[in-house]
Order: C-alpha cells, then sequence, then structure tokens
C-alpha cells in the first residue's frame, strides 16, 4: 500500500506543477528541484542537475524529458510512466477546455481576425522552412535529392499524394541510398 501511496504522491507533484508553471521546461525545473530534492528529498542535488542535463539534450519538450527523467530514476518504468502522464495531462486538459472555448467565439470578429493573423505567420514560418531545407539540398549538388524534392512536391500538390505515403516512399529511397553507399564505400 505505500508503494502505491508513493506513486499518488509522485503523480500528484508532477501533475501540480506541470499545471500551475508557464513558461516551459526553464521555468519548471527549478520548481521540480525545490519539491524533489529540497521538500521530498527524493533527489539529491548533483541528481537533479545531471538530469536537468540530460532533459536539455534530448529531443521534446524539456519540462516534460525532465519529469519522466526523474520518475525513471525514482521508481524505473512505472516511476517515468506516472511522471510522463502527470506531466502531459494539465496541457491537455487545458488545450481542450480552449478548444471548446474557441468553438463558441469562432465567430467573433476579432477571435476571426487573430486567427487569420496566425495562419498567415504560420505559413510564412513554413515557407521558410522549405526554403532553407530546399537550398541545403540544392547546395549538396545531389541530383537524387533534388529529384525527390521535386517528385515529393509534384506527388503532393498536384496528386493530392497522401503525405505519409510520400515520407515512407522518401525514407525507403533514403534507405537503398545509404545501404549502396556504405556498400560501395566498403567495396573500395
Amino acid at each position: 500500500m505505500k508503494k502505491f501511496s508513493f506513486y499518488g504522491k509522485l503523480f500528484w507533484s508532477t501533475f501540480t506543477l506541470s499545471a500551475f508553471t508557464f513558461g516551459g521546461g526553464y521555468v519548471i525545473i527549478p520548481l521540480m528541484r525545490k519539491k524533489f530534492v529540497e521538500k521530498f528529498h527524493w533527489l539529491e542535488e548533483e541528481e537533479m542537475l545531471d538530469l536537468t542535463a540530460i532533459a536539455q539534450a534530448t529531443p521534446g519538450a524539456m519540462a516534460v524529458n525532465a519529469a519522466v527523467l526523474a520518475g525513471y530514476r525514482l521508481r524505473g518504468l512505472p516511476g517515468a510512466v506516472v511522471t510522463l502522464v502527470a506531466t502531459v495531462l494539465p496541457p491537455l486538459i487545458i488545450l481542450a477546455a480552449i478548444s471548446q472555448a474557441y468553438r463558441m467565439f469562432r465567430s467573433n470578429p476579432y477571435v476571426d481576425a487573430a486567427m487569420r493573423g496566425m495562419f498567415a505567420a504560420i505559413g510564412a514560418v513554413i515557407v521558410d522552412a522549405v526554403y532553407t531545407m530546399a537550398k541545403g539540398i540544392v547546395k549538396e549538388k545531389s541530383v537524387l535529392s533534388i529529384l525527390l524534392l521535386a517528385a515529393a512536391f509534384l506527388a503532393n500538390y498536384f496528386l493530392q499524394t497522401n503525405v505519409i505515403l510520400i515520407i515512407i516512399t522518401a525514407a525507403l529511397i533514403g534507405i537503398a541510398r545509404s545501404r549502396r553507399q556504405k556498400k560501395t564505400e566498403g567495396a573500395a
């Protein structure tokens, strides 16, 4: 029974940190340190610093990474699952509430104008990302990469091919190309 009470305490501690911390990983880390190191003495100061460094170095949201690493350090895989759920649940609840409110306010002309502005900004970010990646491919001067880029665009834009199918096809071509290069380098 004591084991389950620890998981409940771990869940509730992580849940409240995630629910009431705004600003991302750099804000939640000091609060997590205060709670996990100073208040509950679950982790040592050095361990918390190490977990923070690893959380920063791994892909994904730093707050989630740090919580999962702390949970794993405390109770292995079950602890990691508890802290993962506890960290992700509050934003999901908040986003669900906001989406419901959005549906109610969608017809408001101010909300509509703000959304149109966001769509324009998102479009600009996507165009910039595509331009930057395409520029890198063209600089590489790989005929296969350039043809693959053009084929992916044409398949999606003109043929309305499912993006997942395009990604899988491109991945398979990339894997085959990599294997062929390794085989060629191994033979030389």
